[in-house]
């Protein structure tokens, strides 16, 4: 998907939605903020890295901004003057992530508490700072970006990352209990995408069934049915998009 244009629908999806995407600036994240727009939605633009994302989306019509998703009431502040800006939030998409591998026993505090608090801990600050908008409506949807790595961790090195992302599975399946009807609230699991995060492991590949690495695009696709209405009564689901990584 090329970063040069937009090129909208000619039957657009998301028009009039107004979602949060996180991890905006790379990976998963761009190309899904980038369909996402063409598919008609407004979009909230996050990402830590505030240079890079004022790079890859200034002059798109986007609101952009620069922020930790750990820090609970940095998040809420910059959810609530976008929604004022954009008259409410009726979406999100948690791709915001990091992925640190090592041996359990050389794993430091700080490592562990780094992982969880930016793929669990930031999900949930992001999810909870938008609530007061998402109860709103009554097709708001939420998609979480676990892994493929939290359905089966069968690489060594995994134990952070892992249980981030086999918590955010968790936590998406109570969420969507927690908060039904209104908001639907679903996760993908990924296996592995062509972006920097597989950088080390791509001659796994061979382990998948496809035998080859997702462009992030084939990622950023099944999260735009997650978020259309197309998958209106599709809540608590946790879909593999890993080219047959998991088969669960």
């Amino acid at each position: 998907m090329s970063d040069n244009a937009l090129k909208p629908s000619n039957n657009p999806r998301l028009a009039g939605r107004r979602i949060v995407i996180t991890g905006a600036a790379s990976g998963i994240g761009r190309v899904t903020a980038r369909l996402f727009m063409e598919e008609g939605a407004n979009v909230i633009l996050l990402d830590q890295n505030a240079d890079a994302l004022k790079a890859a989306f200034e002059g798109f019509g986007a609101i952009i901004a620069g922020v930790d998703i750990t820090r609970n009431e940095e998040v809420a502040k910059v959810i609530a003057h976008a929604a004022e800006v954009t008259g409410g939030i009726d979406g999100v998409i948690n791709a915001a992530g990091i992925m640190i591998t090592g041996p359990t026993a050389e794993l430091s505090p700080q490592t562990w508490r780094q992982v969880i608090d930016v793929n669990l801990s930031g999900s949930f600050f992001v999810v909870q700072s938008c609530l007061p908008w998402l109860k709103l409506n009554d097709f708001s949807t939420i998609v979480n970006v676990a892994s493929g790595a939290g359905l089966l961790p069968n690489a060594p090195g995994l134990a952070a990352y892992a249980a981030s992302k086999g918590g955010v599975i968790a936590l998406t399946k109570a969420l969507a209990a927690d908060l039904a009807p209104k908001i639907r609230v679903n996760c993908v699991c990924p296996g592995m995408v062509d972006t920097p995060m597989a950088d080390g492991f791509r001659a796994n590949v061979g382990n998948y069934a496809l035998k080859r690495i997702a462009d992030p695009a084939e990622i950023a696709r099944a999260m735009l049915f997650l978020t259309s209405s197309e998958s209106s009564y599709v809540t608590g689901a946790t879909l593999a998009v890993d080219g047959g990584r998991t088969f669960h």
